[in-house]
């Protein structure tokens, strides 16, 4: 191992591949942020079905649907390329397979 620091696992403080990835990670950001859009939709959505708002209710819960895939998708398509480092990095300086993910 040459180079330590260009290794996509953090070895200082974890054993585990990708803890904390999620928060640590910064191109994750409009993932968690649209997650978090999504969420406050889902519950004006839900509350203003309750009050008997259905077009504004059904039009909340529609935007908590397409953001919540659309966050969902962000964060897929980030760790995939997290892994894709991870997987480059081990092929150049290992001789060994790279690991499982553990996340």
């Amino acid at each position: 191992m040459s180079s330590r620091q260009s290794d996509p696992v953090d070895h200082a403080r974890t054993t585990r591949q990708h803890a904390g990835e999620t928060f640590s990670y910064g191109a994750n950001a409009p993932g968690l942020a649209g997650a978090a859009v999504a969420l406050v939709a889902l519950i004006i959505g839900l509350f203003a079905l309750a009050t008997r708002h259905a077009t504004t209710g059904w039009a909340a819960v529609v935007v908590a649907v397409v953001v919540g895939v659309l966050s969902t998708a962000w964060l897929l398509r980030t760790h995939r390329k997290v892994r894709k480092a991870e997987r480059a990095w081990h092929a150049e300086n290992s001789d060994e397979p790279a690991p499982p993910p553990s996340s």
